[in-house]
């Protein structure tokens, strides 16, 4: 039977500090539910703005699910599910997805395994029968188990073993916090117990968990709701549920009753960390909903109680946390923070424990506690923009707290939280005697004799698997999947243009009818701007911004924009900086005034400025030890080496230390101007309102005499280089290829865009098909076209084990001269193609995105009109328009090589590949100098 979950909508005023703003409309998702003889839960919600329709299956197994002696296993098996089923061979479900302009992904959760795909809403029949055919007939070999198993190895050495803070989170964390309870095993498990498993293990455990009565198949988008029942009746309802009972979960976490101390070490760790955790309710407990707002208020924003007192007042942290995620079962509440430099744990643990006793002693002011609540609930709004977020929203509280109408009425128990209910629930929870301690230091800092904590994998027998084993069909006897349907049509926004009389560029969009407003300033300067040896002073410039104005400090500007639940934010880039808005139209005149006050009237205050700059240091020694984001600084350097663009956007240790409030001011002074500017408005609003609210928030704003200053001319000339970064110690290696490429209004750039794509721009990607799928030497490989107003950008990029770096070098430049050498095929060409433009669609129909979109053209002295013509002008691309480019464009023996690792690994198979190789230590890495040498 079918339950429909509509009701009222939820109408929000939020905030009492605001009482005469007008109050926003919160739409609930509404939604049909009903449930198969089979046991299989279904979820549905019409939506006819979009051309596009989200199919989604949630699994109720998750990693607390995993095998004692085999942690990781649901994970691995969220690979195995992308593979072969009895009627598609291996890679289809990338085909039906990708190719035709969708995405899939899934995710592994403590308590259930999602898997999720966005597709045309033709296609919605075909992707039924896809998750039909997976549930009930998934290949599960003995080839494709060892190949996903490598690649699931890469990825944690990616996510884990080569990032800083990599082992605390994932490994550390858990294992500090739980005793019994199976939470505490690494969802992405480790190595020895990954190579530990066998293919009987894995046969097992699809039998177990992959059933129709632990399924909900959740379907949102536009189709037709009689239609939708009789497709999933024919292709779900014949799967059949195995009578044995599906296992679950029965260990309790016994009470923790003293205070614990865990301590933790890693390589690479340049700033040491404290984490705190208490045991805490389930996601279905009363006190959730309070738990989520005290969450809020320590750490949702910048004027958080956590951010407020560690990083602006103290300058303990250079950056905090804290979670209430709370699980399917009993949990935990955490918070922390990286301390900044020089800091001691001491010093850290103690600010932090200032904190939580704060909490305890008294209850939030109101101020606070409608602010927190602004917050989250524009947060829930956001999340309800697209279709894949709403049905996440439905899936998540269905696998977390039992039931998808949570995800409606969650806001209004969020609403009823008081701040009496804060103080309590930190009264019972966040104890001294509950509370668990983790304290995290650089391996340097170990004491002698002192070995990890982490307990040795248990030996465990595999399981005896004796069920039915499916294999692919022979060809001539496989079920054809079903025919697309007739396509839907996009309705494209419609931008308006406007200048303002002092020479602002105004550009609104109405894009939506969800209460969402996004604003851009875009000011049309950015790194290239930094005076020489002064890198970073752009950046900072633009950072700064929301940093304290004339009339308002930081602190201020922070409670004044959260308060209307509003992001507010700063920043800048190679070619542009900006002032970023999103917020409820209610909400939206207020913000704008806020906008544009930070954006016109900076205060560049001396002690603000060093805060900035301390954070800003503290974050570079973070980056300078992670292979990933060291070999991306790196690019610029290398490859715009003596142009205004060789300098590293975001500074170096170096620059930024010289960096004055008079070098600000000046950058300031010069550059943001109304006729050097480009305001954008998309979302809920429309045109003649936009123009009206940027003529009062910004009219007044005052052009200096004379024209804007010149923009720069790129025009790079580095020779190749090969530069090899070593990082002892660091997990995997970061391998990279990068040179100058077009501009953005370049005849060939959607020729170079549609080569990109075949290339890299992808799962299905010839450089992913290469490196990870057919080998499994990298969790992803892409590359990425960026092309700017008078240059552009080009790299390709895999991390791998440190070993392997030069064999995907190898794979890397083998796919570039391939692009040259011999055309794409008319299948794969036209695959790509939909990438391109379906990515671009789903761009378009998010406020941000289209604002991005907007913004970007203007930027380039583009017409707006390229957003209509966007997908033709990639379908007119040809074949041999692809093969030019490439070759014209892409040659390997025109690249520079970047990869930064433990080079003792691969310096010398690098050196056979290239001779004129540089082998840099980190710990001498000068990013201002030519040589990159201090």
């Amino acid at each position: 039977m079918f339950r429909t979950a509509a009701a009222l909508a939820f109408v929000l005023a939020l905030g009492g500090l605001a009482p005469a703003l007008a109050a926003d409309v919160v739409p609930p998702i509404a939604y049909k539910e009903r449930t198969l003889a089979n046991g299989l839960k279904v979820y549905s919600s019409t939506d006819r703005t979009t051309p596009n329709v989200t199919v989604q299956v949630w699994y109720g197994v998750g990693s607390k699910d995993d095998p004692v002696g085999r942690s990781g296993f649901a994970h691995l098996f969220e690979h195995m599910m992308f593979k072969a089923t009895r009627d598609m061979p291996s890679e289809t479900i990338d085909r039906m997805t990708e190719d035709v302009g969708g995405f899939n992904n899934a995710s592994t959760y403590d308590d259930f395994t999602n898997y999720y795909e966005v597709v045309p809403a033709e296609h919605l029949q075909r992707l039924l029968w896809v998750e039909a055919q997976r549930l009930g007939s998934l290949v599960v070999d003995e080839a494709t188990f060892k190949s996903e198993r490598d690649v699931v190895k890469e990825e944690l050495r990616q996510s884990v073993l080569s990032q800083p803070y990599g082992r605390l989170f994932y490994l550390y964390l858990p294992q500090a916090s739980y005793q019994a309870h199976p939470y505490k095993r690494p969802g992405i498990g480790s190595i020895e117990e990954l190579d530990a498993a066998t293919i009987d293990d894995v046969r097992a455990f699809h039998a177990a968990y992959y059933r129709p009565d632990n399924a909900a198949l959740i379907v949102i988008g536009n189709f037709d709701q009689a239609q939708l029942d009789a497709w999933v009746d024919r292709y779900f309802a014949p799967l059949k549920t195995s009578a044995t009972p599906i296992g679950r979960v029965t260990t309790v976490e016994p009470p923790r009753t003293t205070p614990g101390v865990f301590r933790g070490y890693g390589p690479n760790v340049p700033l040491p960390a404290v984490l705190m955790t208490w045991h805490a309710p389930a996601a279905s407990s009363p006190d959730a909903p309070a738990l989520t707002v005290l969450d809020a208020i320590l750490s949702s924003g910048k004027s958080s109680r956590l951010y407020d007192s560690l990083v602006y007042e103290k300058q303990v942290a250079a950056e905090i946390f804290s979670d209430a995620s709370l699980p399917q079962q009993p949990g935990m509440v955490m918070l922390g923070a990286i301390l900044a430099g020089g800091k001691t744990l001491d010093e850290g643990e103690a600010a932090l424990l200032a904190e939580v006793v704060r909490l305890r002693e008294a209850p939030p002011s109101e101020a606070e506690l409608a602010e927190a609540k602004n917050e989250l609930i524009a947060h829930k709004l956001r999340e309800r923009e697209t279709i894949d977020g709403r049905a996440f929203a439905l899936g998540y509280a269905l696998r977390t707290a039992g039931d998808a109408a949570l995800a409606n009425t969650e806001l209004a128990q969020l609403q009823a939280v008081t701040a009496a209910d804060v103080q309590r629930v930190a009264r019972t929870y966040l104890t001294d005697a509950g509370r668990m301690t983790i304290l995290y230091q650089a391996d340097s800092a170990r004491p002698a004799g002192e070995t990890d904590a982490a307990p040795k994998p248990p030996v465990v027998a595999s399981a005896r698997y004796a069920g039915p084993v499916v294999t692919l069909a022979p060809e001539g006897r496989r079920q054809a999947p079903p025919a697309a349907g007739t396509p839907v049509k996009p309705v494209l926004p419609q931008p308006v243009e406007r200048t303002l009389a002092n020479g602002l560029k105004v550009i609104v969009a109405r894009s939506s009818d969800l209460p969402l407003v996004s604003a851009s300033l875009t000011v049309r300067a950015g790194a290239w701007a930094d005076p020489q040896g002064l890198a970073g002073a752009m950046g900072m410039t633009a950072g700064m911004l929301t940093e304290g104005t004339r009339t308002r400090g930081a602190q201020a500007i922070a409670r004044e924009a959260e308060a209307l639940g509003a992001t507010l934010t700063s920043g800048g880039g190679q070619e542009s900086a900006a002032v970023t808005l999103n917020v409820m139209p209610g909400k939206l005149e207020a913000a704008m005034a806020i906008m544009a006050d930070v954006a016109r009237n900076p205060a560049f205050a001396s002690e603000e400025l060093e805060r900035q700059r301390s954070q800003a240091l503290d974050g570079l020694s973070v980056a300078y030890q992670s292979p990933g984001q060291l070999a991306s600084l790196a690019a610029a350097p290398v490859v715009f080496g003596g142009t205004p663009f060789g300098q590293v956007a975001s500074g170096t240790p170096a620059s930024l230390a010289k960096i004055a409030t008079a070098d600000l001011a000046r950058l300031h002074g010069r550059y943001f101007r109304p006729d050097n500017a480009i305001l954008v408005l998309t979302g809920d609003i429309a045109p003649e309102a936009g123009f009206a609210l940027a003529e009062k928030a910004f009219g007044d704003w005052a052009a200096p005499a004379g024209p804007p200053p010149a923009r720069a001319e790129v025009s790079p000339k580095a020779a190749p280089r090969a530069v090899a970064i070593d990082l002892p110690g660091t997990g995997q290696a970061a391998v990279s290829v990068a040179k100058a490429a077009i501009a953005r209004g370049d005849p060939d750039y959607y020729a170079g865009a549609v080569a990109n794509s075949v290339l890299g721009g992808g799962y299905s990607a010839r450089l992913n098909q290469e490196i990870r799928i057919k080998r499994g030497l990298s969790y992803g490989a892409s590359s990425r076209l960026a092309g700017m107003r008078t240059t552009g950008l080009f790299r390709a990029v895999a991390q791998t084990k440190n070993e392997s770096a030069p064999q995907v070098l190898d794979l890397i430049l083998a796919e570039l001269q391939r692009m040259a050498s011999a055309p794409a095929g008319p299948d794969e060409l036209k695959a790509r193609k939909s990438v391109l433009i379906g990515g671009f669609g789903r761009e378009l129909a998010t406020t941000d995105g289209l604002a991005g979109i907007l913004g970007g053209l203007a930027l380039y002295d583009l017409p707006l009109t390229e957003v209509a013509d966007y997908t033709g002008k990639v379908e007119g691309v040809t074949a041999a328009q692809v093969q030019a480019f490439s070759a014209k464009e892409l040659a390997p023996d025109r690249v520079s090589v970047i990869v930064a690792g433990d080079a003792k690994a691969f310096e010398a198979g690098l050196k056979q590949r290239r001779s004129d190789l540089e082998v840099i230590p980190a710990k001498d890495l000068d990013l201002d100098a030519a040589s990159l040498r201090k």
